[in-house]
């Protein structure tokens, strides 16, 4: 009875050390580099994208099938009776074959193109893979930074909302002390709903953005790490649009990707034309089997004795074909392909002038990222003395409270402005290295050198001063 009991007490205490650790790897504090490399391993859209290519990776094999020999057997066995009314007689007897075949391809021209094509089109699905593979870096960069960009709005609206709480009970105290009228009691209370509004509107999206590093990690995390304010914000290197297009022009993945699918386009074309061609095949064949299977009948009458012995037979040969007509079905193929091909040239086209679009537009956005996190942090040094020279005046009656509640508001507007430029520049600066097919696991380990690891939004949100 003692051992039965300890036996459960001993699973009791497993369950809850095991509950315990579960709970901690469901809430555990995460970093860029974990974000990613769980999201590499748990991402679904990412895993769906691994099996397509190794699907279409099957064509090949396919193709050169059709390019090698062909060989087939099989066999038969049958009963066989014969009955005669006159004379009065009947017979069975069972009779076997074994037959071997085997085609080789010698002239099959479309084939070629069609194993051309194939490899063309794997050569597509893996370079489409490694832009998807580049692409989830930026993934789950974004959904970091929009994580993070929630936080830090969040405590934004926290702090605007203490401060303009603290506003409203100063001008409920004025009031009762006849130093202020209700009109800036019912403005405060005006502002403060306002905010209280805002910070539950700011807890909704916190919880947004972590409900998408589940779904991109398939794991919970009850915080994450922040980026330093010491983050250094630069221009790219170099600072020059024409470098970055050319290279971008070059390494581009999903733009190499759409000039292999010309590629393909012309092989299938090709492929359909080489149906008007001749194809030319050897054949050869093997059977053995009794003499009625293969249509020799007894040499000896009704009555006679039996003839048991097995036939085989051998034959080799060279077979033409020449496509007369099939109904238009080989010129419709050929228009449908040509169709095709024109299309994925077209979409190369396009591709190639988003690539030129986007990477000078990223190019833009970090030279006025630049500026903007720079001015934005100027701005809240400008709105805290603002802030502090209005409340001064409030004090000695030269400001009025809507003055001091407008300069709170300016205030952590500006400060948001801030964080958002911060986390514009990194996600701009990831998106110009990716449009530009440079964009690497190392950019996120050089990120995380400027991670605050105990980064609390709260305390963390302003920079230092």
């Amino acid at each position: 009875m003692l051992l039965v009991k300890y036996f459960f007490g001993l699973c009791l205490v497993i369950m809850m050390v095991a509950g315990t650790v579960s709970a901690e790897q469901n809430n555990m504090r995460a970093d860029l580099m974990t974000v990613y490399q769980q999201a590499i391993v748990n991402d679904a859209r990412l895993s769906a994208a691994r099996h397509e290519y190794m699907a279409l990776r099957e064509t090949v094999p396919q193709a050169k099938a059709g390019l090698l020999p062909k060989l087939s057997a099989g066999g038969a066995l049958e009963s066989v009776r014969l009955a005669m009314d006159e004379p009065d007689f009947s017979r069975t007897r069972s009779q076997s074959v074994f037959q071997a075949d085997i085609n080789q391809p010698l002239f099959r021209l479309e084939r070629w193109y069609q194993l051309d094509a194939a490899q063309a089109s794997t050569a597509r699905a893996e370079l489409e893979l490694r832009a998807k593979e580049q692409g989830m870096i930026l993934g789950a960069a974004q959904a970091y930074l929009d994580t993070l960009r929630a936080l830090d709005s969040l405590a934004a609206s926290r702090a605007e909302e203490a401060a303009l709480k603290r506003q409203q009970e100063q001008a409920q105290g004025r009031l009762a002390h006849g130093a202020s009228g209700i009109t800036d009691v019912l403005d405060a209370r005006a502002a403060y709903d306002t905010a209280n509004a805002n910070r539950k509107l700011a807890e909704r999206k916190v919880d947004d953005a972590f409900e998408a590093l589940v779904r991109l990690t398939n794991h919970e995390y009850s915080s994450i790490e922040g980026i330093d304010h010491h983050l250094p914000v630069q221009a790219p290197i170099p600072n020059n649009a024409k470098f970055w297009v050319g290279k971008a022009l070059q390494q581009n993945l999903s733009l190499q990707a759409s000039n292999f699918a010309v590629v393909a386009a012309e092989y299938t074309n090709q492929q359909h034309k080489a149906g008007f061609a001749p194809t030319l095949d050897m054949v050869a064949s093997y059977r053995k089997g009794d003499n009625d299977s293969f249509g020799y009948s007894n040499p000896a009458g009704v009555g006679a004795p039996e003839y048991r012995d097995k036939v085989s037979r051998n034959s080799i040969g060279l077979q033409l074909s020449i496509p007369l007509y099939s109904g238009g079905m080989t010129r419709s193929h050929v228009r449908e392909s040509t169709e095709r091909l024109a299309q994925s040239e077209d979409q190369r086209d396009d591709r190639r002038r988003e690539v030129v679009q986007n990477t000078r537009h990223f190019h833009r956005a970090i030279n006025s990222d630049v500026e903007q996190v720079a001015a934005r942090r100027q701005s809240i040094l400008s709105s805290q003395s603002s802030l502090m020279a209005t409340v001064r005046g409030r004090e000695l009656g030269a400001r009025s409270l809507m003055d001091v509640l407008n300069a709170e508001r300016k205030l952590y507007g500006a400060v948001r402005e801030y964080n958002n430029a911060r986390y514009d520049y990194v996600f701009n600066t990831l998106s110009l290295k990716q449009v530009a097919g440079v964009l690497s696991t190392a950019d996120l380990t050089s990120l995380t050198l400027f991670m605050n690891k105990s980064y609390d939004p709260d305390r963390d949100f302003l920079p230092p001063s």
